[in-house]
């Protein structure tokens, strides 16, 4: 492994990663010349989204990495298969999985329609699962094996399981699904961690579905999430797997000190950013 250039030539599995978090961490990635295959559903244009999964390559590319787009849904095991079977044709190998995919409503137990929550299920928790289980096979001949998942802590508080428990019940399982997966193939030299902020990242889902501009003005860049995630990727997988990692405390760990550059508003003091949901 290059010292210096940790991910150089290894070769990342993302859902998602047309825009926001995923992105991020795929161009901080893309900087240490990694190969990134992404299969998200964005092949063109989104009314109100910016960024597809063509144009999240060209920035990969641009960036320094490899990148390859493949178009399809985590909900579809055929469409899984096919995205690690494209991957390995592509790069030889898969050595990191980034679960990133998600949906999120934050409606109320009786607000919650049956398909947004079956959605939730399927993008979140089976997506997770799936794309995971796909990719071990490869991932037990790799130098560095990680899965990350973008998921909370299993917090357990009434505060947290009561404010929307469809979502809840979704973001939990993909943590679930990724302990779980830590903890069954220890053995095996595999890591598996989720990772989530202490506050709001600056996305287009905290735009549309948490607080619109107001919220965004008061939150993070996704940046902090690429570079913490950065971090865990890269740490020896024998030794660091089976945890449920907060963003700032694995930048602290790594040195980090002064988080003021990662304001989505420069100059934003930290006392005055949102606290993300799940983390009292």
């Amino acid at each position: 492994m290059n010292d210096l250039r940790p991910l150089a030539g290894k070769t990342i599995l993302m859902s998602g990663g047309s825009r926001g978090i995923g992105l991020a961490i795929a161009l901080r990635a893309a900087a240490d010349g990694a190969n990134i295959a992404l299969i998200a559903k964005t092949d063109t244009p989104h009314p109100k989204l910016e960024g597809t999964v063509h144009t999240a390559a060209r920035q990969i590319r641009d960036a320094g990495g490899q990148a390859l787009p493949i178009v399809g849904d985590v909900r579809d095991d055929d469409a899984i298969t096919e995205a690690v079977l494209t991957a390995i044709g592509e790069f030889g190998g898969i050595d990191v999985v980034v679960n990133n995919a998600s949906v999120i409503d934050l409606s109320g137990t009786l607000e919650l329609s049956a398909k947004k929550y079956d959605l939730m299920q399927d993008v979140n928790v089976r997506g997770t699962f799936l794309m995971s289980r796909a990719a071990l096979p490869t991932l037990k001949d790799a130098e560095n094996p990680h899965i990350l998942s973008l998921s909370p802590p299993l917090n357990l508080s009434s505060r947290w399981l009561g404010a929307h428990t469809g979502y809840t019940l979704a973001k939990y399982g993909m943590t679930m699904a990724t302990l779980g997966i830590a903890a069954e193939f220890a053995p095996d030299g595999i890591a598996a961690n989720t990772l989530w902020p202490r506050t709001t990242i600056a996305t287009a889902a905290v735009q549309f579905a948490l607080g619109g501009d107001r919220m965004t003005r008061v939150s993070r860049t996704p940046e902090i999430y690429a570079d913490a995630a950065y971090e865990v990727i890269t740490r020896p997988a024998r030794l660091y797997t089976g945890q449920s990692l907060i963003v700032e405390d694995v930048l602290e760990d790594a040195g980090v000190t002064d988080f003021s550059g990662y304001a989505a508003v420069p100059g934003t003091p930290d006392e005055a950013l949102f606290p993300d949901i799940f983390l009292d």
